[in-house]
């Protein structure tokens, strides 16, 4: 099935940057962070936005 060799292919390619960074959250996140910056593409970013149950448990809601 199709589906399944593109998983496959994402959770190698997953393993291996995990693997180039020592499975560092924080350096991977930063590697990800430099590749969107230096694409040349656009992004947004958007604030964080509570969620009412968030909101109700500083009785702002």
């Amino acid at each position: 099935m199709l589906t399944n060799e593109i998983m496959k292919e994402i959770y190698q390619f997953r393993e291996a940057h995990a693997k180039a960074f020592n499975y560092d959250v924080a350096a991977m996140f930063a590697d990800w962070r430099n590749r969107q910056a230096n694409s040349g593409k656009c992004s947004v970013t958007l604030p964080p936005q509570m969620s009412d149950k968030s909101l109700e448990r500083t009785g702002q809601k």
